[in-house]
């Protein structure tokens, strides 16, 4: 299974906008999170990186929101040639994940480029003034490894971030697919 590394962007770096629907077509943009902490998931359905952690990251979500942590995740795979990754298939995941957030569709790619998102899972936290505070992997888990999923590295970063606090700027790249980009024209 072929890996590729978050990019990691510089930390400090503003919230890039964004206005997306889902696939019953309701819209989430930005604005929908002034004032407030915001956690950005780039994700998709297929990839094995991502069915690794999806149950642990749903539950963080779950746990987080409650604590006032607006989240989003965003498909950004070209589902044309993935159809495991188009809005019905994102559906079905919502449901079997018992996802609470908005799980968006970013059918022309300029969101991920955006972001500068690389892979699936990618994870970008900002803080309530939407300046990058977190860019970087879940924990240390892998498919096919006995290390057990925790989100301990996103859990602490969204902790500090709650609290008022800069995270620890040790932090690891996140590791999956890469983003199946459309073929340019």
């Amino acid at each position: 299974m072929a890996k590729t590394a978050s990019t990691m962007i510089d930390l400090g770096s503003a919230l890039p906008d964004f206005r997306l629907a889902d696939p019953e077509g309701e819209i989430t943009e930005r604005e929908d999170f002034l004032g407030r902490p915001l956690l950005v998931a780039f994700i998709c359905n297929h990839c094995p990186f991502v069915r690794h952690i999806a149950d642990a990251f749903a539950e963080l979500a779950r746990e987080y929101q409650a604590k006032g942590l607006g989240v989003v995740a965003i498909n950004s795979n070209d589902f044309h040639a993935y159809p495991d990754d188009d809005p019905e298939a994102m559906r079905e995941e919502t449901r079997a994940r018992g996802y609470v957030f908005p799980y968006l569709v970013d059918d022309t790619q300029a969101v991920a480029r955006g972001f500068q998102a690389a892979c699936t899972p990618d994870f970008f936290l900002f803080d309530a003034e939407h300046r990058l505070a977190y860019r970087g992997q879940f924990d240390d888990s892998r498919p096919g490894q006995a290390t057990p999923v925790t989100g301990a590295d996103l859990r602490a970063a969204i902790e500090a971030v709650l609290a008022g606090r800069t995270p620890s700027p040790d932090q690891r790249p996140s590791l999956g697919c890469n983003i199946k980009w459309k073929a340019e024209a």
